[in-house]
């Protein structure tokens, strides 16, 4: 076991039905203790990473290891085990809104920890601190904003002191201000408990900035590039180039590929001109 490796795929294969393949034949490490962002277009299986890793959803050939242990996303037993160690924050934040934010991030620790209500307290309180939201612990979750809910998803993910924090598009929906705060916040938590973060993201230039290592997926899980921020900025290689500087024209192409227009229309390219003057 590679004790630098806390997160492997090898080989790993999966499709939410026969016909169509999300990854293929992929293999990737993360280091422990870093945070790696995983950027690509949609469809390119960023989220359904973190699903595998979460043992939410199981490959289909190869295997996903998390600390040298092969998940397997049959073993209840095993899963909640091994999820005791990691922290998830949704897209959305998932949140429940019939609870307080305090009792939102109280939530995994009464399930799981069998600590007393006084710890509970204590511990609640600290992460909505480390967050910036102590003073909003009796809040509803109506009564905050989309950048205060999402750091209340953050506090309760990582109410346990997970080994491994994912992120999924941790950036979606907020200003640059709540923007801002949110990648500071990742940055910042990542250092202070030593977890492994894995940011599932769009947003190249946030990503960028907290980032040590990046993973650049395209269409099937194929892997366009990896390395520090830098690297990948000042990539000379078409594709990437594309993605990390948002151009326009590159080998993305605008048109999904389609038949040509005498195809569709039956007729031949002469005629299609003279139709269009």
């Amino acid at each position: 076991m590679n004790h630098d490796t806390l997160i492997e795929l090898d080989r790993v294969t999966f499709g939410y039905d026969p016909s169509r393949t999300i990854l293929e034949d992929v293999s990737l490490r993360f280091a422990r203790g870093k945070v790696t962002a995983i950027l690509g277009g949609s469809g390119s299986g960023k989220t359904t990473l973190l699903r595998l890793i979460g043992g939410i959803a199981a490959a289909s050939k190869g295997r996903v290891s998390f600390d040298g242990e092969a998940i397997d996303a049959r073993d209840r037993g095993q899963l909640l085990r091994l999820r005791r160690r990691m922290g998830m924050l949704f897209q959305f934040g998932a949140l429940f809104t019939d609870l307080t934010v305090f009792d939102n991030v109280a939530f995994p620790l009464r399930e799981h920890s069998g600590l007393s209500e006084a710890m509970v307290r204590d511990i609640v309180l600290m992460k909505l601190h480390a967050v910036g939201l102590r003073g909003a612990a009796d809040l509803r979750i109506a009564e905050v904003s989309g950048g205060m809910a999402r750091r209340v998803a953050l506090a309760r993910a990582i109410a346990l002191d997970p080994d491994l924090i994912m992120y999924d598009e941790p950036f979606a929906g907020l200003d640059l201000i709540s923007m801002g705060v949110a990648a500071k916040l990742i940055r910042t938590l990542n250092g202070a408990t030593g977890a492994t973060s894995l940011v599932v993201s769009h947003d190249v230039r946030e990503c960028m900035a907290i980032s040590d290592h990046v993973i650049l997926l395209a269409s099937g899980g194929r892997i366009v590039a990896q390395g520090t921020p830098a690297e990948l900025m000042t990539s000379s290689d078409p594709e990437t180039r594309q993605f990390v500087l948002g151009e326009p024209d590159g080998p993305v192409k605008f048109h999904y590929p389609s038949r040509t227009l005498a195809e569709d229309y039956g007729v031949t390219a002469p005629a299609l001109e003279e139709t269009a003057s």
